[in-house]
């Protein structure tokens, strides 16, 4: 089976697609200073735009780990989560408290879809 890499660079591709399930992670790309929601809603922002690029969408979500780098801002996150997940399309979650490379950015997610037929061969 293909192994889809959606724009590949020497250390990463935006999205890596096997037999139907993409992964790809997100930080807050415009906007590193924001606060804790800020940051959040960009990451969703830019997941919506790489869910397009493999034919997905968030109801498709399949699992997303958060690397979390203060629980205090853990309630803030889950308020920006809640609303932008479709009723009862919330996917499995972990939530690590992590040191991020850029200590600007608060927050970091990794994401598990499901990816459009295209993808499955």
């Amino acid at each position: 089976m293909k192994i889809h890499r959606i724009n590949p660079c020497k250390r990463w591709s935006d999205v890596t697609v096997f037999n139907g399930i993409g992964t790809f992670t997100e930080i807050a790309d415009s906007d590193s200073t924001a606060d804790i929601k800020g940051q959040v809603q960009q990451i969703f922002e830019q997941a919506e735009a790489t869910l397009a690029l493999i034919d997905s969408d968030k109801s498709r979500i399949l699992a997303v780990t958060v690397y979390i780098t203060d629980f205090a801002n853990f309630d803030a996150l889950n308020e920006i989560w809640d609303e932008w997940f479709p009723q009862n399309c919330a996917p499995s979650r972990a939530c690590v408290k992590a040191e991020l490379v850029d200590p600007d950015l608060l927050v970091e997610m990794t994401f598990t879809v499901a990816a459009g037929e295209k993808y499955l061969s």
